[in-house]
Order: C-alpha cells, then sequence, then structure tokens
C-alpha cells in the first residue's frame, strides 16, 4: 500500500530543493532560464520526474537539458540531504508541455474569435429568406367566411355550430 500523501510531500520538498540548488550552486553556462513546474514521485518513493521549462528558443531548451543531465548527481545528493529519507530517488528531467499547450490554445481561441467576428459581421444586415415573419397564417378568404378549420371530419365534432 503506498501512502501518496508522503509521495506529494516528498515531491514538493524535491521540486523546491533542485530549484533552489539550480539558483545557487549550479553555474553552468549551458543553463538557461530553467523554472522548476512539478515534480512526481513513484509510490514506492524510488523515482522522481522533474518537470521544467525553459524560456527561450529550441537550442536554449536543448542546452538546459545537457546542463541538467549533467548536474542530475549534484541535485539527487543535494536532494538526499535535505530530504532525510533512506533511498533518495533518482531523479529524471522532463520539459514540460504545458507552455506549448497554453500557447496553441490561445492561438485557437483567438481564431475562434476572428471567427465569430466574421459572423457576427456578416448578419448584421441579413434578412430572412422567407421574410420578416416566416410563419404561415390563414388566408384571408378563409376568415372572411368564418368557417372553423378545428371543426370537421376526424376531430369529433359537427362542423357548424360548434355544439353537439
Amino acid at each position: 500500500m503506498t501512502d501518496t500523501a508522503r509521495a506529494r510531500k516528498l515531491a514538493d520538498r524535491i521540486r523546491v530543493v533542485v530549484a533552489e540548488t539550480l539558483e545557487r550552486r549550479i553555474k553552468d553556462p549551458r543553463l538557461g532560464f530553467v523554472t522548476i513546474t512539478d515534480t512526481r514521485v513513484t509510490g514506492d518513493l524510488r523515482e522522481a520526474t522533474v518537470f521544467y521549462t525553459v524560456f527561450g528558443d529550441e537550442t536554449e531548451r536543448e542546452s538546459s537539458a545537457a546542463a541538467l543531465e549533467s548536474a542530475k548527481g549534484v541535485l539527487r545528493s543535494e536532494v538526499g540531504r535535505q530530504t532525510g529519507v533512506r533511498f533518495t530517488p533518482t531523479l529524471s528531467f522532463v520539459l514540460d508541455a504545458v507552455p506549448d499547450t497554453a500557447k496553441n490554445i490561445d492561438e485557437l481561441l483567438a481564431q475562434a474569435r476572428m471567427r465569430d467576428e466574421q459572423v457576427r459581421s456578416a448578419s448584421a444586415n441579413a434578412t430572412y429568406a422567407a421574410g420578416a415573419d416566416p410563419y404561415r397564417r390563414p388566408a384571408a378568404a378563409d376568415e372572411a367566411d368564418g368557417t372553423d378549420e378545428a371543426a370537421g371530419p376526424g376531430t369529433g365534432r359537427p362542423a357548424g355550430d360548434g355544439e353537439a
């Protein structure tokens, strides 16, 4: 049985320790503007996945990934020292896709707004195809002779005076 609360607490602590160590101890010039966004620990507390983002283009992402891989030993030893767990989890770094996904969603929302505006502007001067009132009305001749369209065959009422 795994203790998910303990795994969450350890994951939060690992995220803080890795972020502080990257800021204070790791002086690799390849390391760009890295932000640790999330950490997940397996149920047995043996493996930790650290999600990060890098501000910059693809070359800066690649160089930051290489810098994180080379600093993995220092980071793991610092995590072990500051967490005090019996077995220090192995660290794996994964580039977080959330910023790219958010950017893609923002672009799609902008396109949807543009299409909505096009539809709104096209419908501003539009008229109905069947005229202003598309519903059928009784013809003027039917109103003039006073026939009751509801009465007659199939209604169960006799046509004419309306009383049975």
